[in-house]
C-alpha cells in the first residue's frame, strides 16, 4: 500500500510540476521577457528563464514516468480485468508520449536558441525582424517553440484530467462494477 502511495505522488508531484510549470513560462515568462526593455535583452531574459526551468522539468518528467510506473505495476490487475482500465491506460500512455515528444523537441529547438547567443526576440517565442532576417535558422526555431509552448500543457493538461478520471475507477464501487460487467455470464 505504501509503495502505491509513494508512486501516486511521484506520479501526480511530476505532473503537476510538468503541466504547470509550463503553463507558467508560456503564459508569464515570454510575455515578461518582452518587456525587458530591448530585442536583445528580451531573447536574453527568456532563454535564461528557460535555461533554469530545464532541469526542473526533467526531474518532473522523470519524477512522473517513475510514479506512472509504479502505479502501473500496482494495478495490473486491475488493468487486466476492470472493464475500461485498460483502454483509459492505454490514452493515457499515448498522451504522455505525445507530450514527452514534444518536450523532448521543444528542448531541441531550446538548446538551438540558446547556442545562437541570445539571439534578438519580440517576446520569448516571438523573433524580431532581425533574427528572422540575420537567422531565419533560429527564427524558425522561435516560431515552432512559440506553438509548442502551448501544446505541452494542452497534452499534459489532458493527462492530469484522464488521471482523474482513472482515480473515479478506483472506487470500490466502479471496480466492482467495472469488473462484472468484464466477466462473462453462464
Amino acid at each position: 500500500m505504501a509503495r502505491n502511495t509513494l508512486s501516486r505522488s511521484l506520479h501526480d508531484l511530476g505532473l503537476s510540476a510538468w503541466f504547470g510549470g509550463t503553463l507558467a513560462n508560456a503564459v508569464a515568462l515570454n510575455a515578461a521577457a518582452g518587456e525587458a526593455g530591448s530585442d536583445a535583452a528580451t531573447g536574453r531574459v527568456a532563454n535564461a528563464g528557460w535555461d533554469r526551468w530545464t532541469p526542473v522539468n526533467a526531474a518532473a518528467i522523470g519524477a512522473h514516468l517513475i510514479g506512472s510506473v509504479g502505479q502501473l505495476r500496482a494495478n495490473k490487475q486491475r488493468v487486466a480485468a476492470q472493464q475500461g482500465v485498460a483502454g483509459m491506460s492505454t490514452l493515457k500512455t499515448l498522451l504522455t508520449a505525445a507530450a514527452l515528444g514534444a518536450t523532448a523537441y521543444s528542448r531541441v529547438l531550446g538548446q538551438k536558441i540558446s547556442s545562437a547567443e541570445n539571439p534578438p526576440s519580440k517576446r520569448g517565442t516571438k523573433p524580431s525582424r532581425r533574427t528572422k532576417a540575420l537567422a531565419p535558422d533560429v527564427a524558425a526555431a522561435q516560431q515552432q517553440l512559440d506553438t509548442l509552448q502551448w501544446v505541452i500543457p494542452a497534452l499534459t493538461g489532458a493527462i492530469v484530467a484522464i488521471s482523474s478520471y482513472a482515480g473515479e475507477q478506483q472506487r470500490p464501487s466502479e471496480v466492482a462494477q467495472g469488473i462484472s460487467a468484464s466477466t462473462p455470464t453462464a
